[in-house]
């Protein structure tokens, strides 16, 4: 199967799931810069989950274009993933609400973390897709970034609990960690 409708499917989520969000963002009926600042934890939450779909349409872009074939787990795959990331809008706008309290922390952490399990199942599909002389996985090497985000996930969901802003620190800091560019895989299209 080609990959051209997974791509355009995908695509097409991940801007639906960006206009949800953008649509909670509740205009101020005052007409005072200071009515903006009771949206300020709206307003960041925002940011960081508008940076996070950013990221995994960037990666996922780079990941389907070393992909060859579409197989039919990979298809349920894929969709497990964009399960998750529609997500993000509920959790992004409850946890903003509550100016990052615990639960909502957590939850929201608890999504970035079944996210990030979700695509490390589509790229072990489309390396297994590939035979042992996978492209995709000589590209990512050992995919350090892949490895550590699920793990500071893990740290900050209960770390909500007890510092709400080491929590958030932890979210930001991964997000950061992705936003370096990551060449891999355009690298290895380009020594081909």
């Amino acid at each position: 199967m080609g990959k051209s409708r997974l791509e355009a499917f995908s695509d097409g989520v991940l801007a639906i799931i960006i206009t949800i969000m953008v649509l909670e963002l509740k205009v101020p009926h005052a007409q005072s810069i200071e009515a903006l600042l009771p949206l300020t934890p709206v307003f960041l939450s925002y940011v960081l989950s508008f940076v996070y779909l950013g990221i995994y349409w960037n990666n996922h872009h780079h990941m389907l274009h070393a992909c060859q074939k579409v197989t039919g787990p990979i298809l349920w795959a894929n969709l497990h993933l964009l399960f998750w990331l529609s997500l993000i809008p509920f959790t992004t706008g409850w946890m903003g609400e509550n100016y990052f309290a615990a639960a909502p922390s957590a939850l929201y952490g608890a999504v970035l973390l079944m996210a990030a399990i979700a695509y490390w199942i589509l790229q072990q599909l489309i390396i297994a897709s590939q035979g042992t002389d996978s492209f995709l996985k000589k590209a990512i090497g050992n995919d350090w970034k892949g490895k550590l985000s699920p793990i500071l996930y893990l740290v900050a969901i209960p770390t909500a609990f007890w510092s709400q802003w080491i929590s958030q620190g932890l979210y930001v800091f991964v997000a950061l960690i992705w936003l370096v560019p990551d060449r891999r895989i355009e690298n290895a299209f380009r020594s081909r």
